[in-house]
């Protein structure tokens, strides 16, 4: 079984309102108290209080902030997450979520992501929630999440850049790939750029057909409706994935053959598609016409990355066409685990096999930094970092 977060966006999805769900599941307040000082920030109060939300209970997350910049640029926010000390997989995470952000806004304004100012998203409650949402479901022991349809509202929103149609640009461009719904009527902006930010990165598809409720809980929008509740549902849930093709996700192959591009800039541009989120990006020797030496590009990824991943291709790499093709995936259910080796630790990657039985490997990168801080050889840090973890 899986431990899964459903996202049941009802009236929309933000920051705040994730927040608030997740305390509704079991996540601790207090924690959620400290998360500020835990990214270095000071004089940040965080008020929590039930509040109820049409006739439902829900949890109310504010930050009472002092004056602050009213925006940041990527850059600093990276810098923001990277200084913290969540779980890599967290930092990963939340870096990949404004750096979507400001690949939607750069493609709105025409501008460059590393060149966007960020406005309403670049503010403190927008770092804050996205960190502690990450943060937040990785304490949980959330292993996947899932979004089911979200609902956009309708009419306006005022924003930095002016007067906007709801669901507003960026946040829409965030938004591909999912299921929207406009409405109700006289709603106004019910998704904001950060709860589009969260479903674009966390969400690996719809709910599945049959899982086992084990909590839920319900995270407060700051508008109050007559008659209707406007708030967040977060299911926490058990789902099988073992046996037949329970467990199997549709993805997208984006390929194409280059031969005439240095090998180091097809590689570069491999890590850095990586790093951007693509699942797996594999570099192949190939013949092309005329007997040239060539390397063909296989870029695996979600179909809702799919336009970012095509223009990147076509953008920093030469080559002059994509082909794209569905694929079927079954993944073995994962998890990042550490161990102590001579006073440093190291990550392992800890997979679960279809007989229930559980593979474990060291990070190369953690292993090679080890044995070089201590003079030892990478493969001696291995088998210390596999017996540490078995103890």
């Amino acid at each position: 079984m899986t431990r899964i977060a459903i996202l049941d966006p009802f009236s929309g999805i933000a920051g705040d309102m994730t927040l608030g769900a997740l305390l509704g599941v079991g996540l601790d307040p207090e924690w959620l108290r400290g998360l500020p000082a835990r990214l270095g920030l000071d004089g940040i109060r965080v008020d929590i209080r039930e509040v109820l939300r049409g006739e439902l209970v829900c949890w109310k997350v504010e930050f009472d902030i002092p004056p602050q910049p009213h925006g940041r640029h990527i850059g600093e926010i990276r810098e923001m997450v990277a200084r913290t000390d969540a779980p890599a997989a967290v930092k990963a995470k939340a870096d990949a979520a404004f750096l979507a952000i400001a690949t939607a806004e750069g493609e709105i304004h025409g501008m460059a992501p590393e060149e966007v100012h960020l406005h309403e998203v670049g503010a403190v409650d927008a770092i804050l929630d996205v960190v502690g949402s990450m943060w937040g479901l990785a304490l949980l022991g959330v292993e996947e999440v899932r979004c089911g349809p979200l609902r956009t509202g309708d009419g306006t929103v005022r924003a930095a850049h002016g007067l906007l149609p709801v669901p507003a640009p960026a946040t829409l461009k965030l938004l591909e790939g999912h299921v929207i719904r406009p409405g109700p009527d006289g709603a106004g902006e019910l998704v904001t750029p950060t709860g589009a930010a969260l479903v674009r990165i966390l969400s690996a598809g719809p709910p599945p057909d049959e899982y086992v409720p084990l909590a839920s809980g319900y995270g407060a929008g700051t508008k109050d409706f007559p008659g209707r509740a406007n708030a967040l549902r977060i299911i926490l849930a058990d789902a099988a994935t073992d046996g037949g093709d329970t467990g199997r996700e549709q993805l997208v192959m984006l390929a194409t053959d280059i031969d005439d591009m240095a090998p180091e800039y097809v590689a570069a541009f491999a890590e850095q598609a990586r790093a951007d989120g693509a699942l797996d990006v594999v570099l192949l020797p190939t013949t092309m016409k005329k007997g040239r030496a060539g390397t063909r590009v296989e870029l695996l990824c979600r179909p809702v990355d799919v336009t970012q991943f095509e223009t990147a291709l076509l953008m920093q790499t030469s080559a002059i066409g994509v082909r794209r093709s569905e694929v079927s995936r079954r993944a073995l259910p994962r998890r990042e685990v550490s161990a102590t080796v001579l006073g440093e630790v190291v990550r392992l990657k800890e997979v679960t096999l279809p007989d229930g039985t559980t593979r474990v490997k060291p990070e190369f990168d953690d292993v090679q930094r080890v044995a070089l801080a201590t003079g030892r050889r990478p493969l001696d840090i291995y088998q210390l970092a596999l017996a540490a973890e078995r103890r």
